[in-house]
Protein backbone atom coordinates (compact mmCIF):
# COMPACT_ATOMS: atom_id res chain seq x y z
CA UNK A 1 0.00 0.00 0.00
CA UNK A 2 1.29 3.23 -0.71
CA UNK A 3 1.13 6.71 1.29
CA UNK A 4 1.90 10.00 0.64
CA UNK A 5 5.40 11.28 1.54
CA UNK A 6 3.35 13.68 4.03
CA UNK A 7 1.82 11.19 6.29
CA UNK A 8 3.54 10.19 9.22
CA UNK A 9 4.23 7.09 10.08
CA UNK A 10 4.20 5.82 13.84
CA UNK A 11 5.07 2.45 15.37
CA UNK A 12 4.41 0.51 18.20
CA UNK A 13 6.59 0.61 21.56
CA UNK A 14 7.51 -2.69 23.07
CA UNK A 15 10.49 -3.81 26.05
CA UNK A 16 11.59 -0.06 25.17
CA UNK A 17 11.86 -0.06 21.59
CA UNK A 18 9.66 1.44 18.63
CA UNK A 19 8.65 -1.76 16.93
CA UNK A 20 6.96 -1.73 12.77
CA UNK A 21 5.26 -4.86 12.45
CA UNK A 22 4.97 -6.07 8.85
CA UNK A 23 1.34 -4.27 8.28
CA UNK A 24 -0.18 -1.16 9.53
CA UNK A 25 -3.57 1.13 9.20
CA UNK A 26 -4.59 4.21 8.25
CA UNK A 27 -5.50 7.13 10.43
CA UNK A 28 -8.03 9.68 9.47
CA UNK A 29 -7.99 13.69 9.26
CA UNK A 30 -12.34 13.16 11.33
CA UNK A 31 -12.79 16.67 9.47
CA UNK A 32 -11.53 16.28 5.31
CA UNK A 33 -11.78 12.04 5.98
CA UNK A 34 -8.04 12.07 4.42
CA UNK A 35 -5.81 10.03 6.05
CA UNK A 36 -2.76 11.61 8.10
CA UNK A 37 -0.64 9.25 9.72
CA UNK A 38 -0.14 5.85 9.55
CA UNK A 39 0.83 3.15 12.80
CA UNK A 40 1.72 -0.29 13.09
CA UNK A 41 -0.89 -2.82 13.24
CA UNK A 42 -0.09 -5.25 15.75
CA UNK A 43 -0.12 -9.60 15.31
CA UNK A 44 -0.39 -12.14 17.84
CA UNK A 45 3.45 -11.99 18.14
CA UNK A 46 3.61 -8.38 18.99
CA UNK A 47 0.65 -8.46 21.31
CA UNK A 48 2.80 -11.69 23.34
CA UNK A 49 5.98 -9.47 23.19
CA UNK A 50 4.32 -6.76 24.76
CA UNK A 51 2.75 -8.70 27.74
CA UNK A 52 5.75 -10.78 27.91
CA UNK A 53 7.94 -7.52 28.82
CA UNK A 54 5.81 -6.12 31.03
CA UNK A 55 5.24 -9.70 33.08
CA UNK A 56 8.90 -9.85 32.91
CA UNK A 57 9.40 -5.99 34.03
CA UNK A 58 6.85 -6.00 37.19
CA UNK A 59 8.38 -9.58 38.28
CA UNK A 60 11.94 -8.36 38.46
CA UNK A 61 11.18 -5.51 41.21
CA UNK A 62 10.25 -1.76 40.27
CA UNK A 63 10.93 1.92 41.07
CA UNK A 64 11.15 3.54 43.70
CA UNK A 65 8.02 5.98 44.98
CA UNK A 66 10.17 8.56 44.39
CA UNK A 67 11.70 7.35 41.24
CA UNK A 68 8.05 6.61 39.92
CA UNK A 69 7.18 10.91 41.08
CA UNK A 70 10.08 11.86 39.21
CA UNK A 71 8.72 10.71 35.65
CA UNK A 72 5.91 11.63 35.94
CA UNK A 73 6.23 14.73 37.09
CA UNK A 74 8.79 15.30 34.24
CA UNK A 75 5.81 13.31 31.72
CA UNK A 76 3.96 16.33 33.31
CA UNK A 77 6.03 18.95 32.21
CA UNK A 78 6.79 17.56 28.76
CA UNK A 79 3.25 17.42 27.75
CA UNK A 80 2.61 21.75 28.47
CA UNK A 81 5.76 21.80 26.47
CA UNK A 82 4.21 19.85 23.54
CA UNK A 83 0.69 21.24 24.04
CA UNK A 84 0.32 22.75 20.73
CA UNK A 85 1.57 20.02 19.08
CA UNK A 86 -0.68 17.16 21.07
CA UNK A 87 -3.40 19.50 19.98
CA UNK A 88 -3.51 19.26 16.80
CA UNK A 89 -2.96 15.36 16.51
CA UNK A 90 -6.10 15.52 18.83
CA UNK A 91 -8.01 17.88 16.71
CA UNK A 92 -6.79 15.65 13.44
CA UNK A 93 -7.72 12.18 14.68
CA UNK A 94 -10.76 12.84 17.12
CA UNK A 95 -12.17 16.12 15.19
CA UNK A 96 -12.77 17.95 18.51
CA UNK A 97 -11.99 21.97 18.23
CA UNK A 98 -8.79 22.79 18.90
CA UNK A 99 -9.22 24.70 21.56
CA UNK A 100 -10.87 22.02 23.32
CA UNK A 101 -8.08 19.87 22.46
CA UNK A 102 -5.68 22.31 24.22
CA UNK A 103 -7.77 21.81 27.66
CA UNK A 104 -7.51 18.14 27.02
CA UNK A 105 -3.63 18.39 27.02
CA UNK A 106 -3.60 20.93 29.95
CA UNK A 107 -5.62 18.68 32.16
CA UNK A 108 -3.49 15.21 30.88
CA UNK A 109 -0.80 16.93 32.57
CA UNK A 110 -2.54 17.90 35.74
CA UNK A 111 -3.65 14.24 35.55
CA UNK A 112 -0.19 13.16 35.33
CA UNK A 113 1.11 15.72 38.60
CA UNK A 114 -1.93 14.44 40.60
CA UNK A 115 -0.38 11.35 40.05
CA UNK A 116 3.24 11.83 40.69
CA UNK A 117 2.14 13.12 43.74
CA UNK A 118 -0.11 10.25 45.17
CA UNK A 119 3.35 8.26 44.71
CA UNK A 120 4.32 9.69 47.46
CA UNK A 121 1.93 8.88 49.32
CA UNK A 122 0.48 5.62 49.33
CA UNK A 123 -0.13 3.49 52.45
CA UNK A 124 -1.86 1.39 54.56
CA UNK A 125 -3.04 1.65 58.83
CA UNK A 126 -2.58 0.55 61.45
CA UNK A 127 -4.81 -2.52 62.84
CA UNK A 128 -5.63 -2.37 67.02
CA UNK A 129 -5.59 -6.47 67.03
CA UNK A 130 -3.92 -6.01 70.36
CA UNK A 131 -7.79 -4.95 71.33
CA UNK A 132 -8.86 -8.74 70.71
CA UNK A 133 -8.66 -10.84 73.50
CA UNK A 134 -5.88 -13.58 73.17
CA UNK A 135 -3.86 -11.03 70.82
CA UNK A 136 -2.55 -8.75 73.53
CA UNK A 137 1.07 -9.14 72.52
CA UNK A 138 0.46 -8.93 68.35
CA UNK A 139 0.67 -5.46 65.98
CA UNK A 140 -1.06 -5.29 62.63
CA UNK A 141 -1.01 -3.20 59.61
CA UNK A 142 -1.80 -2.93 56.18
CA UNK A 143 0.39 -2.21 53.13
CA UNK A 144 -0.63 -1.60 50.11
CA UNK A 145 1.12 -3.15 47.01
CA UNK A 146 1.16 -2.95 43.30
CA UNK A 147 -1.28 -5.38 41.25
CA UNK A 148 1.11 -6.24 38.44
CA UNK A 149 0.70 -6.28 34.83
CA UNK A 150 -2.55 -3.75 33.62
CA UNK A 151 -3.81 -3.80 30.63
CA UNK A 152 -5.58 -0.38 29.93
CA UNK A 153 -7.94 -0.12 26.72
CA UNK A 154 -8.75 3.45 25.94
CA UNK A 155 -11.54 5.57 23.63
CA UNK A 156 -11.52 7.45 20.61
CA UNK A 157 -13.29 10.62 22.17
CA UNK A 158 -11.00 11.63 25.03
CA UNK A 159 -7.83 9.30 23.70
CA UNK A 160 -5.01 11.62 25.67
CA UNK A 161 -6.57 12.22 28.84
CA UNK A 162 -8.48 9.48 29.55
CA UNK A 163 -5.22 7.29 28.62
CA UNK A 164 -3.66 9.50 31.56
CA UNK A 165 -6.47 8.82 34.10
CA UNK A 166 -5.19 4.78 33.35
CA UNK A 167 -1.44 5.29 32.56
CA UNK A 168 -0.31 7.33 35.11
CA UNK A 169 -1.85 5.76 38.53
CA UNK A 170 -1.07 2.36 37.38
CA UNK A 171 3.02 3.35 37.42
CA UNK A 172 2.29 5.74 40.04
CA UNK A 173 1.24 2.38 42.12
CA UNK A 174 4.35 0.28 40.64
CA UNK A 175 2.89 -1.96 38.14
CA UNK A 176 3.60 -2.09 34.83
CA UNK A 177 0.96 -1.67 31.38
CA UNK A 178 0.62 -3.05 28.23
CA UNK A 179 -1.36 0.17 26.29
CA UNK A 180 -4.16 -0.59 23.52
CA UNK A 181 -5.55 2.46 22.47
CA UNK A 182 -8.75 2.74 19.94
CA UNK A 183 -7.95 2.23 16.19
CA UNK A 184 -9.61 5.72 15.39
CA UNK A 185 -7.21 7.55 17.60
CA UNK A 186 -3.97 5.59 18.68
CA UNK A 187 -1.79 8.54 17.60
CA UNK A 188 -1.63 10.84 20.48
CA UNK A 189 -1.48 7.25 22.51
CA UNK A 190 1.78 6.59 20.89
CA UNK A 191 2.94 10.39 21.38
CA UNK A 192 2.05 9.75 25.18
CA UNK A 193 4.45 6.60 25.44
CA UNK A 194 7.21 8.81 23.68
CA UNK A 195 6.87 11.37 26.20
CA UNK A 196 7.11 8.97 28.77
CA UNK A 197 9.79 7.19 27.36
CA UNK A 198 12.06 10.27 27.08
CA UNK A 199 11.05 11.05 30.43
CA UNK A 200 12.94 8.16 31.88
CA UNK A 201 10.70 5.55 32.13
CA UNK A 202 12.87 2.17 31.90
CA UNK A 203 12.12 -0.40 29.20
CA UNK A 204 9.30 -2.78 29.95
CA UNK A 205 7.26 -0.86 32.23
CA UNK A 206 5.22 1.08 29.40
CA UNK A 207 4.10 -1.52 26.47
CA UNK A 208 1.80 0.02 23.38
CA UNK A 209 -0.01 -2.03 21.08
CA UNK A 210 -2.60 -1.14 18.47
CA UNK A 211 -5.21 -3.05 16.26
CA UNK A 212 -9.33 -4.05 16.51
CA UNK A 213 -10.66 -5.01 19.87
CA UNK A 214 -11.69 -8.39 18.13
CA UNK A 215 -8.23 -8.89 17.42
CA UNK A 216 -5.85 -7.39 19.76
CA UNK A 217 -8.78 -7.07 22.74
CA UNK A 218 -9.37 -10.45 22.49
CA UNK A 219 -5.63 -11.92 22.56
CA UNK A 220 -5.42 -9.08 25.59
CA UNK A 221 -8.13 -10.35 27.42
CA UNK A 222 -7.34 -14.14 26.97
CA UNK A 223 -3.91 -14.02 28.37
CA UNK A 224 -3.42 -14.67 32.29
CA UNK A 225 -0.67 -13.24 33.04
CA UNK A 226 -2.65 -9.58 32.69
CA UNK A 227 -3.75 -9.27 36.39
CA UNK A 228 -6.20 -6.13 36.16
CA UNK A 229 -7.97 -4.78 33.22
CA UNK A 230 -8.81 -0.69 32.77
CA UNK A 231 -11.63 -0.08 30.29
CA UNK A 232 -13.91 2.83 29.13
CA UNK A 233 -15.82 2.26 26.33
CA UNK A 234 -19.50 0.90 25.60
CA UNK A 235 -21.45 -1.28 28.62
CA UNK A 236 -21.42 -3.93 25.94
CA UNK A 237 -17.64 -3.98 25.21
CA UNK A 238 -17.43 -3.74 29.14
CA UNK A 239 -19.65 -6.87 29.88
CA UNK A 240 -18.06 -8.75 27.30
CA UNK A 241 -14.37 -8.01 28.72
CA UNK A 242 -15.17 -8.81 32.20
CA UNK A 243 -17.15 -12.23 30.93
CA UNK A 244 -13.66 -13.34 29.56
CA UNK A 245 -11.38 -12.27 32.43
CA UNK A 246 -13.47 -14.07 34.86
CA UNK A 247 -12.36 -13.47 38.36
CA UNK A 248 -9.55 -10.97 37.27
CA UNK A 249 -9.91 -7.19 38.30
CA UNK A 250 -11.00 -4.81 36.18
CA UNK A 251 -11.84 -0.98 36.14
CA UNK A 252 -15.18 -0.34 33.77
CA UNK A 253 -16.11 2.98 33.06
CA UNK A 254 -19.16 2.48 30.39
CA UNK A 255 -21.52 4.62 29.26
CA UNK A 256 -24.48 7.10 30.08
CA UNK A 257 -27.53 9.08 29.48
CA UNK A 258 -26.57 11.37 32.51
CA UNK A 259 -29.63 14.29 33.59
CA UNK A 260 -29.47 17.27 34.74
CA UNK A 261 -32.75 18.58 36.87
CA UNK A 262 -33.46 22.39 36.84
CA UNK A 263 -35.52 23.40 39.76
CA UNK A 264 -38.19 26.16 39.64
CA UNK A 265 -35.52 28.29 41.65
CA UNK A 266 -32.42 27.89 39.15
CA UNK A 267 -30.66 30.44 38.12
CA UNK A 268 -32.04 30.09 34.58
CA UNK A 269 -29.01 32.01 32.64
CA UNK A 270 -26.54 29.99 34.32
CA UNK A 271 -28.24 26.63 33.60
CA UNK A 272 -29.00 27.21 30.08
CA UNK A 273 -25.09 28.32 29.24
CA UNK A 274 -24.11 25.46 31.42
CA UNK A 275 -26.21 23.02 29.44
CA UNK A 276 -25.93 24.27 26.00
CA UNK A 277 -22.31 23.80 26.56
CA UNK A 278 -22.27 20.89 28.29
CA UNK A 279 -25.04 18.86 26.15
CA UNK A 280 -22.66 19.99 23.01
CA UNK A 281 -19.24 20.37 23.61
CA UNK A 282 -17.37 17.39 21.37
CA UNK A 283 -20.24 16.65 19.58
CA UNK A 284 -21.72 15.10 22.51
CA UNK A 285 -19.33 12.54 22.73
CA UNK A 286 -18.69 12.85 26.60
CA UNK A 287 -19.50 10.00 29.27
CA UNK A 288 -21.06 12.70 31.31
CA UNK A 289 -22.39 14.59 27.95
CA UNK A 290 -26.10 16.21 29.22
CA UNK A 291 -28.46 14.26 27.32
CA UNK A 292 -31.93 14.41 29.59
CA UNK A 293 -32.91 17.80 31.66
CA UNK A 294 -35.93 17.65 33.43
CA UNK A 295 -36.94 21.44 34.45
CA UNK A 296 -39.74 22.61 36.34
CA UNK A 297 -43.25 23.21 34.75
CA UNK A 298 -43.04 26.82 35.85
CA UNK A 299 -39.76 27.63 34.32
CA UNK A 300 -39.76 24.87 31.45
CA UNK A 301 -40.89 27.80 28.81
CA UNK A 302 -37.97 30.56 30.12
CA UNK A 303 -34.84 27.79 30.38
CA UNK A 304 -36.44 26.51 26.82
CA UNK A 305 -35.99 29.87 25.25
CA UNK A 306 -32.80 30.28 27.22
CA UNK A 307 -31.68 26.81 26.35
CA UNK A 308 -32.08 27.82 22.50
CA UNK A 309 -30.49 31.25 22.63
CA UNK A 310 -27.06 29.79 24.02
CA UNK A 311 -27.04 26.88 21.47
CA UNK A 312 -27.66 28.91 18.70
CA UNK A 313 -24.32 30.79 19.54
CA UNK A 314 -22.44 27.48 19.19
CA UNK A 315 -20.24 27.45 15.90
CA UNK A 316 -20.39 24.23 13.96
CA UNK A 317 -17.24 23.59 11.59
CA UNK A 318 -13.73 23.03 10.69
CA UNK A 319 -12.03 22.25 14.46
CA UNK A 320 -9.13 24.32 13.59
CA UNK A 321 -11.02 27.30 13.31
CA UNK A 322 -10.74 29.38 16.75
CA UNK A 323 -14.09 30.06 16.08
CA UNK A 324 -15.62 26.52 16.03
CA UNK A 325 -17.06 24.89 19.37
CA UNK A 326 -18.34 21.79 17.68
CA UNK A 327 -16.45 19.83 15.19
CA UNK A 328 -16.93 16.19 13.55
CA UNK A 329 -18.71 13.69 15.02
CA UNK A 330 -16.11 10.60 15.14
CA UNK A 331 -17.38 9.24 11.90
CA UNK A 332 -20.22 9.50 9.19
CA UNK A 333 -21.53 6.47 10.28
CA UNK A 334 -22.09 7.71 13.52
CA UNK A 335 -23.39 11.10 12.63
CA UNK A 336 -26.03 8.91 10.30
CA UNK A 337 -27.10 6.43 13.09
CA UNK A 338 -28.14 9.85 15.31
CA UNK A 339 -29.76 10.97 12.52
CA UNK A 340 -31.58 7.84 12.66
CA UNK A 341 -32.44 8.18 16.43
CA UNK A 342 -33.77 11.57 16.20
CA UNK A 343 -35.88 10.48 13.12
CA UNK A 344 -37.42 7.49 14.67
CA UNK A 345 -38.47 9.79 17.84
CA UNK A 346 -40.26 12.50 15.50
CA UNK A 347 -42.06 9.74 14.51
CA UNK A 348 -42.97 8.89 17.76
CA UNK A 349 -44.03 12.13 18.77
CA UNK A 350 -41.29 14.05 19.62
CA UNK A 351 -40.76 17.73 18.42
CA UNK A 352 -37.73 19.44 17.52
CA UNK A 353 -36.88 22.51 18.71
CA UNK A 354 -33.60 23.41 16.88
CA UNK A 355 -31.50 21.41 14.87
CA UNK A 356 -31.99 17.86 13.52
CA UNK A 357 -30.01 18.64 10.62
CA UNK A 358 -26.45 16.20 9.20
CA UNK A 359 -23.53 17.22 6.97
CA UNK A 360 -21.35 14.47 6.25
CA UNK A 361 -19.76 14.00 10.03
CA UNK A 362 -21.17 16.86 11.09
CA UNK A 363 -24.72 16.17 13.33
CA UNK A 364 -25.59 19.88 14.67
CA UNK A 365 -26.79 20.47 18.11
CA UNK A 366 -30.48 19.52 18.43
CA UNK A 367 -32.76 20.19 21.15
CA UNK A 368 -36.17 17.77 21.75
CA UNK A 369 -39.20 18.29 23.75
CA UNK A 370 -42.19 16.41 24.13
CA UNK A 371 -39.88 12.87 24.18
CA UNK A 372 -41.36 9.60 25.70
CA UNK A 373 -39.26 7.83 28.43
CA UNK A 374 -38.70 4.46 26.20
CA UNK A 375 -37.43 6.43 23.44
CA UNK A 376 -33.86 5.92 22.17
CA UNK A 377 -32.34 9.11 22.47
CA UNK A 378 -33.78 9.27 26.17
CA UNK A 379 -33.20 5.59 27.33
CA UNK A 380 -30.02 5.16 25.85
CA UNK A 381 -26.50 6.32 25.37
CA UNK A 382 -27.12 8.87 22.33
CA UNK A 383 -23.46 9.82 22.84
CA UNK A 384 -24.19 12.76 20.64
CA UNK A 385 -25.35 16.70 20.18
CA UNK A 386 -28.92 15.44 20.95
CA UNK A 387 -30.38 16.85 24.51
CA UNK A 388 -34.13 16.37 25.38
CA UNK A 389 -35.79 18.55 27.43
CA UNK A 390 -38.55 16.68 29.86
CA UNK A 391 -41.12 18.75 32.20
CA UNK A 392 -41.97 17.53 35.96
CA UNK A 393 -43.78 19.25 38.65
CA UNK A 394 -42.72 17.83 42.09
CA UNK A 395 -39.17 17.51 42.86
CA UNK A 396 -39.58 14.05 43.72
CA UNK A 397 -40.65 13.31 40.18
CA UNK A 398 -37.61 14.52 38.72
CA UNK A 399 -35.49 12.20 41.03
CA UNK A 400 -37.26 8.83 39.97
CA UNK A 401 -37.07 10.31 36.09
CA UNK A 402 -33.64 10.22 36.49
CA UNK A 403 -33.53 6.88 38.43
CA UNK A 404 -35.25 4.97 36.09
CA UNK A 405 -32.06 5.32 33.57
CA UNK A 406 -30.09 1.66 33.57
CA UNK A 407 -26.95 4.29 34.09
CA UNK A 408 -26.03 6.27 36.78
CA UNK A 409 -22.21 8.39 35.96
CA UNK A 410 -23.18 12.08 36.90
CA UNK A 411 -26.23 14.06 37.21
CA UNK A 412 -26.37 17.52 37.49
CA UNK A 413 -29.33 19.32 39.85
CA UNK A 414 -29.70 23.71 39.60
CA UNK A 415 -30.81 24.81 42.56
CA UNK A 416 -31.02 27.96 45.00
CA UNK A 417 -32.19 25.47 47.48
CA UNK A 418 -29.34 23.80 49.64
CA UNK A 419 -32.78 21.51 51.50
CA UNK A 420 -32.84 20.43 47.46
CA UNK A 421 -29.32 20.02 46.82
CA UNK A 422 -29.17 17.79 49.96
CA UNK A 423 -32.46 15.48 48.63
CA UNK A 424 -30.95 15.28 45.75
CA UNK A 425 -27.57 14.15 46.87
CA UNK A 426 -29.47 11.39 48.89
CA UNK A 427 -31.97 10.44 46.52
CA UNK A 428 -30.24 10.80 42.73
CA UNK A 429 -28.59 7.24 42.24
CA UNK A 430 -25.53 7.78 40.37
CA UNK A 431 -21.75 7.86 40.99
CA UNK A 432 -21.57 12.00 41.07
CA UNK A 433 -24.27 14.79 41.71
CA UNK A 434 -23.20 18.26 40.51
CA UNK A 435 -25.07 21.05 42.22
CA UNK A 436 -25.57 24.39 40.19
CA UNK A 437 -23.64 22.56 37.18
CA UNK A 438 -23.77 20.25 34.48
CA UNK A 439 -23.72 16.62 34.76
CA UNK A 440 -20.69 17.07 32.60
CA UNK A 441 -18.16 18.78 35.40
CA UNK A 442 -15.01 16.59 36.11
CA UNK A 443 -11.95 17.78 38.12
CA UNK A 444 -8.88 15.27 37.81
CA UNK A 445 -8.16 14.75 41.05
CA UNK A 446 -11.97 13.57 42.64
CA UNK A 447 -13.00 9.99 42.01
CA UNK A 448 -14.98 9.59 38.91
CA UNK A 449 -16.86 6.35 38.04
CA UNK A 450 -20.57 5.44 38.17
CA UNK A 451 -23.59 2.62 39.21
CA UNK A 452 -25.89 -0.13 37.64
CA UNK A 453 -24.09 -0.27 33.83
CA UNK A 454 -22.31 3.05 34.26
CA UNK A 455 -19.46 0.81 35.32
CA UNK A 456 -17.51 -0.40 38.24
CA UNK A 457 -14.68 1.21 40.41
CA UNK A 458 -13.11 4.72 40.90
CA UNK A 459 -10.72 6.53 37.74
CA UNK A 460 -9.16 9.84 38.97
CA UNK A 461 -5.45 9.23 40.33
CA UNK A 462 -5.63 8.74 44.03
CA UNK A 463 -8.48 6.48 43.41
CA UNK A 464 -7.31 5.11 40.91
CA UNK A 465 -4.29 4.02 42.84
CA UNK A 466 -6.41 2.27 45.52
CA UNK A 467 -8.18 0.34 42.79
CA UNK A 468 -4.56 -0.83 41.28
CA UNK A 469 -2.73 -1.89 44.26
CA UNK A 470 -3.66 -4.90 46.32
CA UNK A 471 -4.17 -4.43 50.46
CA UNK A 472 -1.73 -6.90 52.69
CA UNK A 473 -2.53 -7.18 56.13
CA UNK A 474 0.98 -8.05 58.37
CA UNK A 475 0.71 -9.27 61.53
CA UNK A 476 3.49 -9.38 64.24
CA UNK A 477 3.69 -11.21 67.14
CA UNK A 478 5.37 -9.90 70.04
CA UNK A 479 5.02 -12.36 72.66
Amino acid sequence: MAFGLNIEHYSLYIDGQWVNPDQRFEVKNKFTGETFATIGLATEKEVQLAIESARRTFDQGGLSPYQRYEILKKAAAALLAQKEELARILTLEAGKAYKESLVEVERAAQTFEIAAEEAKRIHGEGIPVEASPGSENRMAFTIRMPIGVICAITPFNVPLNLAAHKIAPALAAGNTVVLKPTSQTPIVAAKLVHILEQSGLPAGYLNLVTGSGAVVGELLAQDPRIDMYTFTGSPAVGLNLKNKIGLRKALLELGSNSAVIVHADADLDQAAKLCAGKSFGNAGQVCISVQRIYVHHDVEKEFLAKLVQETQKLVVGDPFDAATDIGPMISEGEARRTENWVQEAVEGGASVVVGNKREGAFFYPTILSQVQPDMKVVCEEVFAPVVSVIGYSQLADAFRMVNESKYGLQAGVFTRSLEAAMQAAKHIRTGGVIINDASQYRADQMPYGGVKESGWGKEGPKYAIEEMTEERIVVLNLA
